[in-house]
């Protein structure tokens, strides 16, 4: 994707998001932080609040670190719990849980509210883009956009353009990411696309290796990234996406690609059904206090 897309003005956008957990509230603060004003809706009053909270949180935390344009000020939040908020919105995002079927929903439903040449980003971390659109009345709107966790402080992303992926489509997101102040590589559709599909079989043998007892959590992630490099460790990584959100992902990439390493392992599976979502829930492979579980 052209990285000299037309800058516009941030309230030239109107975004709406759909999920108020981890990445929804994530890419929330990356969109109001540059100027964007959003709608999120979640059908979960409960959660929206929680969603403040973290938002709030995360948008002072991005301003001390300087993530921010410095003369640009915050734009509106505004929460709903019904699609029908999204009506006037110029980009939606889906960002619900890594299930077919809830997505295919909910862009079914957010295309018959919004305008034609509205753009829709899911932010699918596995499911081909393809198997979305063909369930919508305007399938060239959709694309994908893997918004890498937090948002609001990596600046790459992967952009996946599906077969019925507009041109209009690709330029009206390039001027968005670019607003945005992000950098992108577009890849073509497939299941887990580039990102997902390395990085989460690698995780789970990670986990595997913890597993067999091979070494600790604490000593893979020192090895992963005090010899290769790896910026922050598999485990705290997988902590950082949400067991339940990785879990999730691998069992899509094993029934898409049949890659037995995409099976998720025992100590993974264990976790979640224990609760241990990672930093959202205060434990996963390592423990969080209350500021971690906001970031």
């Amino acid at each position: 994707m052209s990285e000299t897309a037309d800058r516009v003005h941030p309230t030239d956008h109107r975004m709406a998001i759909f999920g108020a957990g981890t990445m929804g509230a994530g890419i929330t603060t990356l969109a109001l932080g540059h100027g964007i004003p959003v709608t999120l809706v979640d059908t979960d009053y409960g959660t929206l609040e929680r969603a403040r909270t973290r938002i709030a949180h995360q948008t002072r935390a991005a301003q001390l670190m300087g993530a921010f344009p410095a003369d640009t000020e915050p734009a509106e939040l505004t929460v709903a719990d019904s699609p029908d908020a999204v009506a006037e919105a110029t980009i939606v995002v889906e960002a619900v849980t890594e299930n077919h079927s809830t997505k295919v929903e909910l862009l079914a439903k957010v295309g018959s509210l919004t305008t034609p040449g509205t753009v829709l980003v899911t932010n699918t971390s596995s499911i081909p883009v393809d198997i979305l659109a063909e369930h919508l009345t305007r399938p060239e709107e959709l694309a994908g956009v893997h918004f890498m966790n937090p948002p609001y402080l990596i600046r790459m992303v992967e952009v996946v353009r599906g077969p019925r992926t507009s041109e209009t489509c690709l330029e009206n997101l390039a001027r968005l990411l670019n607003t945005l102040g992000r950098e992108s590589v577009m890849v073509t559709d497939s299941p887990g696309f580039v990102t997902s599909r390395l990085l989460h079989p690698m995780i789970n043998d990670a986990v595997r290796l913890v597993q067999k007892g091979v070494a600790t959590p604490e000593d893979v992630d020192n090895l992963m990234t005090g010899c290769l490099g790896h910026r922050t460790g598999p485990l705290r990584t997988a902590d950082m996406i949400g067991l339940d959100n990785l879990v999730d992902s691998l069992k899509v990439l094993h029934e898409r690609t049949g890659d037995e390493r995409c099976r998720p392992c025992d100590l993974l599976l264990n976790k979640v059904a224990e609760g241990h979502h990672g930093r959202k829930s205060g434990h996963g492979f390592f423990t969080y206090d209350a500021t971690e579980t906001l970031a």
